[in-house]
């Protein structure tokens, strides 16, 4: 692992309800760096996916300091957010988040374009997810498990530096899961790729660096000696 791709420090984010302010997240630290993967775990409702949308800029904190790839985050636009969703971070959302208009293969085409790749190793990747006879398929022929793991080759043809994942084995049924876990976590060590990733699957979560447990609004690493 080298560079430090997430810096975060006291950040805090709320929102509004009715007549009463909710603080979601508050004082929460963290950094993660190139070739690391952290789990994220907690229960429904702790922010999460409050975290991951502040990461990729789809929210920004009320306040606290965030550096992605070594920017502040009170000088990136819009504008600057969008080329780093395009070129440099993977969004892995629970329902696989393709364009339901295009075939796997034209999704995996459509998404490394944006990236400005002129070529692209999708079709190897769906080869190694046991999803190759998806290529021509549209999302909505496609099970759950198969849409998530088209999603994880959309990701990684795009060859991204961050991927930030919500529950990116949720659809998978549990023999799945473990056949493509693996190929997850070699991918994104062999890349050099920092990953972020929500999760209830604990076998997924002490796969990973390290486990981080938000809670009160913060995060907190996880005692090792409590279940998952």
């Amino acid at each position: 692992m080298d560079g430090v791709l997430i810096k975060a420090r006291d950040l805090n984010r709320s929102y509004r309800a009715a007549r009463e302010q909710i603080s979601v997240l508050h004082g929460l630290s963290l950094e993660l760096r190139s070739g690391e993967a952290v789990a994220v775990i907690g229960p429904s409702g702790s922010g999460k996916s409050t975290l991951l949308n502040l990461l990729n800029g789809l929210l920004r904190p009320d306040s606290g300091q965030l550096q992605v790839f070594g920017r502040d985050q009170s000088e990136l636009t819009d504008a600057d957010w969008a080329e780093l969703r395009r070129t440099r971070i993977a969004t892995l959302f629970q329902d696989g988040n393709l364009i339901p208009t295009l075939t796997v293969a034209r999704n995996i085409a459509f998404r490394t374009g944006l990236a400005g790749l002129q070529a692209h190793e999708g079709d190897a990747l769906l080869e190694q997810l046991d999803i190759a006879d998806t290529t021509h398929r549209y999302p909505d022929q496609l099970s759950g498990g198969q849409r998530q793991r088209a999603a994880l080759a959309c990701a990684f043809a795009m060859q991204p530096r961050l991927i930030l994942a919500d529950e990116p084995t949720g659809s998978l049924d549990q023999a799945t899961a473990k056949r493509v876990s693996p190929l997850f976590f070699d991918a994104i060590r062999e890349r050099n790729v920092g990953a972020l990733i929500v999760t209830h699957n604990p076998e997924l979560a002490r796969s990973c660096d390290r486990i981080l447990e938000l809670r009160e609004g913060a995060l907190h690493p996880w005692d090792s000696a409590a279940s998952l």
